[in-house]
């Protein structure tokens, strides 16, 4: 096992944001090499490297990483997803109990899943310069890692675990998610929140509109689901929004492939368009905490800024009679994170009114993983559309 030291290294601001880019470096063969370390959750590059091969056992990985060491994979590619899956079992014998406290069962679980991630994250690979993996048995990444991180220019590090979502977002994408109510599919891409919770969607689809709709917004627009749903439902304009230039894009992309890139803008990084709307659509996201990670933006709203900036600004962009549609679920209130009232509160402060409350339950299968940390808040949890007007 060899052990290197990493190196930081500073560059200059791009799109007006300090960024710092940092090199591990690593002799092999008595050659020194270097990669840029990269990743999606901001984990600061390993002080610590051991580099390791098919020889390294489970227990010896295991450890070296719970002490912050990482491990830089030079064996076969099977064989370092086996260690994954060896390492993974090793931090699952430590089973949590939370008690009959939502907060702490939700305060535990994002821990066990940070601290997951950051053990896990600790096996490490490095792309070259074209984005190919250079280990045995590794499959060709290059289209992936094209998609996820843009083009290529020099060889990076990254995590295993980060890659093989990498991976498995390509593959979404080249599949998509079926969407019963378009008869189509919606094409996910990486580092943006997938429909795969059809609730939400069927609830746009279904809820009948108080009055003809010539315009309407989608703020947040993710993946372009629901704006594909209100332009499939026959509204003349829609107005898409995301502050996320990979959702822009994603949106884009499938709205271009739905045939409705014509009746649909997708326009950001913002959260109200211009102008005034027949009816404008929220579906922020859901729990109020702060994301850990750019990946976690489409589950984790800090301090409910966006809930709050859609309700703050409907009236002003309502047109007289016009409707905001607010798609929220309950989970925050039975895991004590947004107190019961709060929300209608909300709503009275920003000089709105319900017209009306949807509501539907979950169809996903956490909510029968009775091991789940939060099972007893998932199955309680309604999800509903708030049909508002100005007061």
């Amino acid at each position: 096992m060899l052990l290197v030291e990493v190196l930081f290294v500073p560059i200059a601001h791009v799109d007006h944001e300090e960024y710092v880019v940092s090199t591990i470096h690593w002799t092999e063969a008595r050659i020194v090499r270097s990669a840029r370390w990269h990743s999606e959750s901001a984990a600061p590059p390993p002080r610590r490297i051991v580099v390791a091969d098919d020889h390294m056992k489970a227990g010896t990985a295991y450890r070296l990483a719970c002490e912050g060491t990482a491990l830089l994979w030079r064996g076969d590619y099977h064989n370092a997803r086996q260690l994954l899956r060896a390492m993974s079992r090793r931090i699952d014998r430590k089973p949590l109990a939370a008690g009959n406290d939502p907060r702490e069962a939700f305060r535990l679980h994002r821990r066990a899943r940070g601290d997951r991630a950051r053990v896990l994250g600790r096996l490490v690979v490095v792309l070259d310069d074209t984005y190919a993996l250079d280990l045995r048995r590794a499959p060709d990444v290059r289209h992936a890692c094209t998609e996820a991180y843009g083009t290529p220019h020099e060889p990076m590090a990254v995590a295993l675990t980060e890659l093989l979502g990498v991976i498995g977002a390509h593959q979404w994408r080249l599949k998509g998610v079926e969407i019963p109510f378009l008869g189509a599919r919606i094409h996910p891409h990486y580092g943006v929140f997938s429909p795969v919770r059809g609730e939400y969607v069927d609830l746009v689809a279904r809820t009948p509109f108080g009055r003809a709709r010539h315009t309407a917004f989608d703020l947040g627009t993710g993946t372009g689901v629901l704006a594909a749903v209100l332009a499939h439902r026959g509204v003349d304009h829609v107005v898409a929004t995301d502050i996320n230039p990979r959702a822009l894009a994603c949106a884009r992309d499938n709205l271009s492939r739905l045939g409705l890139a014509a009746r649909v803008d997708v326009i950001g990084p913002r959260l109200f368009p211009e102008g005034r709307a027949d009816l404008v659509v929220c579906n922020p996201p859901w729990i109020p905490a702060r994301p850990s990670s750019a990946l976690e933006q489409g589950v984790y709203d800090p301090d409910s800024g966006m809930l709050q900036g859609f309700l703050d600004g409907l009236a002003a962009h309502l047109r007289p009679g016009g409707e905001g549609w607010l798609i929220l679920s309950d989970l925050a209130e039975h895991l004590g994170l947004r107190p019961r009232g709060h929300l209608p509160a909300l709503i009275e402060a920003a000089g709105l009114r319900v017209v009306d409350r949807i509501d539907t339950r979950p169809r996903h299968p956490r909510t029968t993983d009775g091991a789940d940390l939060l099972h007893a808040a998932r199955v309680a949890e309604v999800t509903s559309l708030w049909r508002l007007t100005r007061r």
